[in-house]
């Protein structure tokens, strides 16, 4: 062997001690501590993407974090909506679910959740897949729309029983959830994955909150990638509103971080889930990317 070419091996595996010396630190920091991701957007289209997060999953836990996966499903829900001719409506954002379209929802959950779980098995992980309807672990009641519009089985979260996750997380699985909740009557509920992964968060104490997203994190200039906010305080948050530097589809977001803060969580962070392993680079190293809500 050549000796610029043994000077390469020793090179690569050098910075592999490198990144892992960066993230010892982490791992004591974290190991025990919950972790609840919230799944979705373009890293759940992406086979690479997909693969990167699900590893990330499994190294967490081999490590002793406890990851949380609530996962969504919006795109495959549309695709077989419109494959059975069932017409989308949204109505300020949230889908209008009628009895025949939350049949629908629940069944493409139900399918994203198998698949999910079925990844992390294969790489050596235990996953489980679960519904907000397990064990009544995502109590729910129903939501009105904008300008209190009906918007049929669309719910929001009244209460979380977590003990069914405590014991699966114990055991050494990732659980996997699928957010629909289940109402006093035993109605099924269509959730907001955000809005779930918050309370779950919550109701679980967990140290951390990540959604993953398909931007980059908040932008103070919506054109300038260098302008991402890497750090907001909760306070400040109002006011970024205000100036429009927080909107759209990202204030819900935001407003979920907010509650699981003020809920107990230590920190909240929105992901850019196009950046492969962006999991393992909020935990696990100095930098981080996203912006962090705090």
């Amino acid at each position: 062997m050549a000796v610029k070419e043994k000077e390469k091996i020793m090179q690569s595996a050098l910075e592999k001690a490198n990144i892992l010396v960066e993230a010892l630190p982490y791992i004591k920091k974290f190991s025990g501590k919950t972790v609840v991701i919230k799944y979705g957007g373009h890293a759940m289209l992406n086979t690479e993407l997909k693969q990167a997060v699900m590893t990330d999953l499994v190294l967490m836990k081999f490590v002793g974090i406890n990851p949380v996966v609530v996962h969504g499903g919006g795109p495959d829900i549309t695709g077989m909506l419109n494959r059975l001719g069932i017409e989308s409506q949204f109505i300020g954002g949230l889908r209008v679910t009628d009895s025949s379209t939350m049949e629908v929802v629940e069944m493409v959950l139900g399918k994203l959740n198998k698949e999910i779980v079925s990844f992390i098995n294969q790489l050596g992980g235990r996953g489980i897949g679960l519904s907000g309807k397990d064990a009544n672990l995502i109590m729910a009641a129903k939501k009105l729309g904008k300008d209190q519009a009906d918007i049929g089985f669309v719910g929001e979260v009244e209460n979380i029983n977590p003990q069914l996750l405590k014991t699966v997380i114990e055991e050494g699985y990732i659980p996997v959830i699928s957010p629909v909740g289940v109402g006093q009557e035993g109605e099924t509920y269509n959730i907001n994955a955000d809005t779930a992964a918050g309370a779950l968060a919550t109701a679980l104490q967990a140290d951390k909150l990540m959604i993953l997203t398909d931007v980059e994190g908040i932008l103070a200039d919506r054109n300038t990638k260098e302008s991402l906010l890497s750090v907001i305080q909760t306070e400040e948050i109002p006011a970024l509103i205000e100036q429009g530097v927080i909107q759209g589809g990202m204030i819900p977001k935001v407003e979920c971080c907010v509650k699981a803060i003020q809920g107990g969580v230590n920190t909240t962070h929105i992901l850019d889930g196009r950046v492969p392993h962006s999991i393992l680079l909020e935990v696990f190293t100095d930098k981080g990317i996203g912006t962090m809500v705090k």
